[in-house]
């Protein structure tokens, strides 16, 4: 048995171009899959990041809202009764819309505007790199993201533009903060929000609750919806969820990146499968020798599927290293590739399941071989 790794891994670089073609297959299969799989969480975490950057337990909607970006609206009154309910600490209205801006060329982009009262604190911007977001507060100010210069037509504090007719004035900018429908995030004030979009005094898009440290969630939770009738209350953990749902699997868009994700692990699997058994076929030669030396089944079984190991492990680490470059230049695109701890893990044992089922497959084969071969040559 100690023999086994010296014989197979000699076996396997022996012929380095030979060598070299498996591995640049495997690699070109796991970093395929790597990539379909990072775009779609990445897509996935997208859809929510606003969601995840509000300080909110839970959420009051209109009734079948199906994500944060729903144009639905509900009545402002029910902060009164759902901030009256025990255990609630703040209820924080949001308003949110599409607007237009009009640049300083006149050329006119959609915006979406996304305002709240800033001194609640319960979405506000992040990332920001310039400017303060306090000076929200003042009339016609605005955050905007540093991705959308050219979008905008803006390109430092102070840059003005028009929303809806308004004049409004970036005060601070942010960096990271993208949309997946590449329309720009436009933060503003809730009273400033309200006249971007055009939405009445007593209507909010949502409701942001947050609780006491010492409520129970479920009571709370059970006495809100209570207040609300028809209308629906998540926690934000729902919310998000069924945000990325929607855009996921109810939408072209997210079925794309879904089937591309499915059709990059089955076209990854099959390279892979072919790659493997070619090389071992390749190799009929050498295992036609040790059949002739009377080297048992099992032990040229072995051999066969630590070769597949050996190329499974070198093949994911270099794709790994692939990976993290390409996780590295879309980091600031408008979709950019996520690979999370567990992607890396579920990924390296599909590249050891793909070669070692390879390497059976070709085992077939192999214990087929007339020992005498060795000798006809």
């Amino acid at each position: 048995m100690s023999l086994v790794p010296t014989l197979a891994s000699r076996n396997l670089f022996h012929d380095r171009l030979r060598f070299v073609a498996t591995l640049v297959g495997i690699v070109f299969s796991v970093v395929l899959v790597m990539i379909q799989m990072g775009l779609f969480l990445g897509f996935g975490r997208m859809v929510t990041t606003m969601i995840d950057h509000a300080s909110a337990d839970l959420w009051v909607l209109p009734k079948g809202a199906k994500c944060f970006e729903d144009p639905s609206l509900l009545d402002a009154k029910l902060r009164d009764k759902v901030a009256s309910v025990d255990g609630v600490a703040s209820v924080v209205p949001l308003v949110i819309g599409f607007s237009d801006w009009r640049l300083e060329s006149g050329e006119l982009t959609p915006v979406f505007v996304v305002g709240a009262d800033l001194r609640d604190r319960s979405l506000e911007p992040w990332n920001v790199v310039e400017g303060d977001v306090r000076a929200l507060s003042q009339s016609g100010a605005v955050v905007v993201d540093r991705s959308y210069y050219d979008r905008l037509g803006v390109s430092k504090i102070g840059s003005t533009a028009e929303i809806r007719g308004r004049r409004v004035k970036v005060v601070a900018l942010t960096d990271g903060i993208r949309s997946f429908t590449t329309t720009p995030y436009v933060f503003v004030d809730l009273k400033n929000a309200r006249t971007y979009t055009g939405t009445f005094p007593d209507r909010a898009s949502d409701l942001l609750v947050r609780l006491k440290p010492d409520a129970d969630r479920d009571t709370v939770l059970k006495a809100v919806r209570a207040q609300v009738g028809e209308h629906e209350v998540l926690t934000t953990d729902e919310f998000r969820s069924r945000s990325r749902s929607f855009w996921l699997f109810g939408t072209g868009a997210g079925a794309a990146l879904f089937a591309g994700a499915l059709l990059g692990v089955i076209v990854g699997t099959v390279i892979v499968a072919q790659t493997l058994y070619s090389s071992t076929k390749d190799h009929l030669s050498e295992f036609a020798t040790l059949r002739a030396m009377g080297s048992s089944n099992g032990y040229i079984y072995r051999v066969i599927i630590y070769q597949a190991l050996l190329n499974a492990i070198i093949g994911f680490i270099i794709a790994t290293a692939i990976g993290a470059v390409v996780v590295e230049m879309t980091a600031k695109s408008a979709l950019p590739i996520v690979i999370t701890p567990w992607l890396i893990a579920a990924l390296f044992v599909l590249t050891v399941v793909m070669c070692v089922a390879s390497a059976i497959g070709a085992i077939v084969r192999v214990v087929r071989i007339d020992p005498a071969t060795v000798f006809m040559r």
